[in-house]
């Protein structure tokens, strides 16, 4: 009688054990990157979120209530701060967008050897401070400088002063001071979207067009500007959001009659020291800021961002 051995277990082939870790890449590649969000935003917000229901003060703490009523207290007091802000970097986006779409379609179709050292301009400013450049602002647009004096002349100051946006022959502590210095320290970042999308676009379509006996002017609006949408919509939104949040420009280009919200979240973390108005304010930006986003992504209808 013979004794027959049990069967042994087979191991895996190693080819199943390769695909098994390759397929795991992927996900631990995304793991520092998750891990950073989760730290240093999603707890953050979290935080932020229980701040905004606490009642109590400094001295004698803070503690969570639920009292939501802080969200319709701050924006009952503080809504011509939210309006203020969103017409301020929606006007700022708006001349961006009118200020780098020639520069970066310049930059990407007829700059040739130039390409370089024009792109190199575009970012030179980030080599800077953002606050010594808007400290800059305050000397160009001092009631006794050249700028003002040419704005005077040209008779500009007068249809501006009609619109509200400055005062007398004063431009410091006015609207115009406060757009002025949004556009200029947000301008690079509408432009360089701009550039990338242009710069994919095949010219042969530009060609193609000329020879079906279209203007350049009809060139750019049926091939040239259509493509380049991706850019358009990245730029707007990579100016829109970080200006209507902005406090700096507001503080030193304006007056009080000048504040965004940025600038009363600010206080009320650092000055006053009213934590929850501070959180509840934030979220009704970030709110609003998200829903007029989002109907703006679907609006423009770009494949690459929707």
């Amino acid at each position: 009688m013979t004794v027959t051995e049990a069967p042994q277990a087979v191991a895996d082939p190693p080819l199943r054990k390769a695909s098994t870790r390759k397929r795991l890449v992927p996900y631990w590649l995304l793991l520092p990157g998750i891990l950073w969000l989760l730290v240093f935003f999603a707890l953050p917000m979290v935080y932020q979120a229980s701040t905004s229901v606490q009642t109590g003060s400094l001295e004698q703490g803070f503690e969570v209530t639920w009292h939501f009523q802080t969200y319709w207290d701050a924006l009952k007091e503080y809504y011509p701060q939210f309006v203020r802000s969103l017409l301020y970097a929606g006007t700022a986006t708006v001349l961006c967008l009118v200020l780098g779409y020639p520069l970066a379609y310049l930059i990407a179709f007829k700059a040739g050897r130039w390409r370089n050292l024009l792109l190199i301009l575009v970012i030179a400013p980030f080599f800077t401070s953002f606050l010594i450049r808007t400290l800059a602002w305050k000397t160009i647009l001092a009631d006794d400088s050249a700028v003002v004096a040419a704005l005077d002349a040209l008779r500009i100051l007068d249809v501006t002063n009609w619109l509200g946006w400055t005062e007398g022959n004063r431009v410091m502590a006015t609207p115009l001071a406060v757009v002025t210095g949004l556009t200029y320290n947000f301008l690079p970042f509408m432009i360089l979207p701009l550039y990338t999308s242009l710069e994919r676009i095949d010219t042969r379509l530009h060609e193609a067009a000329g020879d079906l006996y279209a203007t350049p002017a009809t060139t750019f609006r049926k091939v040239t500007f259509p493509l380049s949408m991706p850019g358009v919509v990245s730029g707007t939104l990579l100016t829109f959001i970080p200006a209507s949040g902005d406090y700096v420009n507001a503080e030193l280009l304006g007056s009080t009659d000048t504040r965004m919200i940025g600038s009363v979240i600010q206080s009320q973390y650092l000055r006053i020291l009213d934590y929850p108005t501070a959180a509840a304010l934030s979220f009704i930006l970030m709110a609003v800021v998200l829903i007029m986003v989002t109907v703006y992504i679907r609006r423009a209808g770009t494949e690459d961002l929707v």
